[in-house]
């Protein structure tokens, strides 16, 4: 039976196999450190009857609509107050069993109870698997941000999509309303 918890420091260590996949971004030590001493409560991890770690998720309740290292700022009259996905994977022999659908409905659940207006995270353009996974949870794409993701060894860059989903704070869904334009990641509030 897979068991949802809490990360610990202790999983830093063992969570390799699901970090290594090429479509997982990978931080340091300290960016995850920061997340576990600040928002523990969005920092979960599936683990295997035989205690392997399956998959793992880290949010952030945020009142901006990007921000970086988790720092917030905004405020809750301009409807800003917000859940954001930082990462979400699940390692390969995982997945295709729900983990990522479990992890995600737990972290609106967290943002629901926090007062957020919505969730929202970013996506490759080209992660077709994962943009199609985020549409059946409910998520739409409210922009496209040009040139997010860095490339390597040459290649361009890759845009990403912000996807949202508006929780019942919003009771006009003014959150999910698309912007008919793309943004820069230094557009980005």
């Amino acid at each position: 039976m897979t068991t949802l918890r809490a990360f610990t420091c202790d999983d830093l260590f063992r969570f390799n196999n699901i970090n290594l996949d090429p479509l997982t971004e990978t931080y340091g030590i300290p960016f995850y450190l920061q997340y576990l001493a600040h928002w523990p409560e969005y920092f979960i991890v599936a683990e295997a009857p035989g205690g392997e770690l399956m998959g793992y998720s880290a949010a952030m309740l945020m009142l901006c609509m990007f921000t970086v290292m988790g720092k917030a700022e905004g405020s809750v009259a301009r409807e800003e107050w917000h859940g954001h996905v930082t990462a979400l994977s699940v390692a390969p022999e995982f997945r295709r069993l729900g983990l990522a659908a479990k992890l995600m409905e737990l972290l609106e659940e967290i943002s629901e109870k926090k007062g957020g207006f919505f969730v929202d995270l970013f996506v490759r353009v080209s992660n077709q698997v994962a943009v199609n996974m985020y549409k059946q949870l409910g998520y739409s794409v409210y922009r496209t941000v040009l040139e997010y993701y860095s490339a390597s060894s040459g290649e361009p860059d890759e845009d990403a999509y912000d996807m949202r989903k508006a929780l019942s704070r919003d009771t006009e869904k003014k959150s999910v309303i698309p912007l008919p334009h793309p943004v820069r990641p230094e557009d980005i509030e």
